[in-house]
C-alpha cells in the first residue's frame, strides 16, 4: 500500500529554528531581482542575505509571527500592527555590505518602501519564499492564506512589497491592489501592493 502524504501543516518557528527557517528564503531569493541588484556577487549574497533577513524580519521571530510549512519547505515573515522592520539594524548592514555606489540607493529605495505602508493599522510581509524544490505545490498559498485568516478576522490591512511581475501577479491573486510601483536610481521596479480590510 502507498502511504499518501500528509497536507503540509504551518507552524509558528520556534527561536531554535531561526537558521531552518532562513533557508528556504535565501533558495528562494538566489534570482530575485531586487536582492540580487542589491547583492550581485552569489558570494555576497549568500554572506549577507541571511543578516538582511534578519534585519528585515527579526521581530517576526522574537514575536511568533514567523510562520514555516512542515519541513522548512517555506517561510513568511508577518510583522504584526505596529511593529515594523529594525531600520537601526538594516541601514548599518546596507552601509557595510553594499557596494558603495549602490549603497545611497539601496537606502533610497528602503524608503519608498516604508513611504508607501498605510497609516492605519496593518499587518506587514517582509518576506515569503518557498525553496524552489517545493514550488508550485500550493505552499505559498498556505503559507499567505493561513495569516489572511487571522487578518480578516481582526479588520486590518495587509501590506506587502513584491519585487518581481510574477510575485505581484501571486499576491493580487490573493485580493492585494497596486499601491504604487517603487524604484530608485538603477534599481528595478517593486510593486508596492495593499489588501484592505475584509
Amino acid at each position: 500500500m502507498i502511504a499518501l502524504e500528509h497536507r503540509p501543516t504551518v507552524t509558528a518557528v520556534r527561536c531554535a529554528e531561526e537558521e531552518s527557517a532562513i533557508a528556504p528564503l535565501v533558495l528562494a531569493f538566489a534570482r530575485d531581482p531586487a536582492l540580487r541588484w542589491i547583492y550581485p556577487d552569489a558570494h555576497q549574497f549568500r554572506l549577507f542575505f541571511p543578516r538582511f533577513t534578519r534585519a528585515l524580519g527579526e521581530k517576526a521571530f522574537a514575536l511568533g509571527t514567523a510562520l514555516r510549512v512542515k519541513e522548512f519547505r517555506g517561510t513568511a515573515l508577518w510583522l504584526a500592527p505596529g511593529v515594523a522592520p529594525d531600520r537601526g539594524a538594516l541601514a548599518p548592514l546596507i552601509q557595510g555590505t553594499v557596494t558603495p555606489g549602490r549603497c545611497a540607493e539601496v537606502l533610497a529605495l528602503l524608503d519608498q518602501m516604508e513611504a508607501q505602508r498605510p497609516a492605519e493599522p496593518h499587518w506587514y510581509l517582509p518576506l515569503l519564499g518557498i525553496d524552489p524544490l517545493h514550488q508550485g505545490k500550493g505552499l505559498g498559498s498556505m503559507l499567505l492564506g493561513s495569516t489572511l485568516t487571522t487578518i480578516d478576522g481582526s479588520g486590518a490591512s495587509a501590506y506587502v512589497v513584491a519585487s518581481h511581475p510574477r510575485n505581484r501577479a501571486f499576491y493580487e491573486r490573493h485580493g492585494f491592489e497596486l499601491r504604487g510601483e517603487i524604484q530608485a536610481g538603477t534599481s528595478p521596479s517593486l510593486f508596492a501592493l495593499i489588501r484592505p480590510p475584509r
